[in-house]
């Protein structure tokens, strides 16, 4: 099974009031796969192009490991829209960013569903609604999350506090993937939440606050904010 990202989950549950009061952390992350084609449009999928560029790459053989990774971060991208759609309904007067990076998670879950269909695999998101989960400590997650941030300003963090958890649960499953066609999603995946943290941390930086990486090591965190959004 897939230790990495249930890990990193659990511990965003007892991060979340440290992202409210500015805490710090370890962990790396980079910006990694920033070559080939690149499928997300500042941080929307196109899923069509996706489709083209997917059945140009041949089907490899799966591990264990790289079926766990599908099915989990097929769940964590929905979780992440979920979020962010119920932010949207509580600060959406305040703030565009919750509703729009919602739209945007809703393609990269797409993405993840279109994998899981290539490989015949069972989509364990598959008629759950909002803020329902298989796996049981993105459940757990969502529950922490769904209580809701007291202010839009801590809304922000959480948000750029999930980017966070998102790149170093991507990254560590590209350490477990060798298939051509899981890498491409994954490296785009990444490429989109390096925008989304940047957008809430820009966000942030516009109401005079500045937000400091709970997870991620310092230079890998300032390698993304500093440097302009990609297309």
């Amino acid at each position: 099974m897939l230790v990495s990202p249930k890990s990193w989950s659990i511990a965003l549950l007892s991060a979340l009031v440290l992202a409210a009061c500015g805490g710090g952390g370890g962990g790396t992350t980079g910006p990694k796969g920033q070559g080939g084609p690149l499928l997300v449009d500042a941080s929307n999928f196109d899923n069509t192009a996706l489709g083209v560029a997917l059945a140009a790459l041949p089907m490899e053989p799966l591990n264990a490991d790289e079926q766990a990774t599908l099915a989990y971060m097929r769940e964590e991208e929905k979780l992440a829209h979920d979020v962010y759609a119920q932010s949207a309904t509580l600060w959406g007067g305040s703030t565009k960013i919750f509703g729009n990076i919602a739209i945007s998670e809703s393609t990269h879950t797409e993405a993840m569903r279109q994998l899981l269909e290539r490989y015949s695999l069972v989509d364990p998101a598959a008629n759950l609604g909002p803020g329902l989960y298989m796996d049981t400590t993105l459940q757990a997650l969502y529950t922490q999350l769904a209580a809701g941030a007291p202010t839009l300003i801590d809304a922000l963090k959480v948000g750029a506090t999930i980017e966070e958890v998102d790149m170093i649960d991507i990254n560590a499953a590209l350490l477990l993937v060798d298939n051509t066609d899981i890498r491409l999603v994954y490296d785009n995946l990444l490429k989109g939440s390096r925008n989304h943290l940047r957008t809430f941390v820009n966000t942030l930086a516009a109401q005079g606050l500045t937000y400091a990486p709970q997870y991620m090591a310092w230079a890998d965190y300032t390698a993304i904010v500093s440097t302009p959004m990609e297309r």
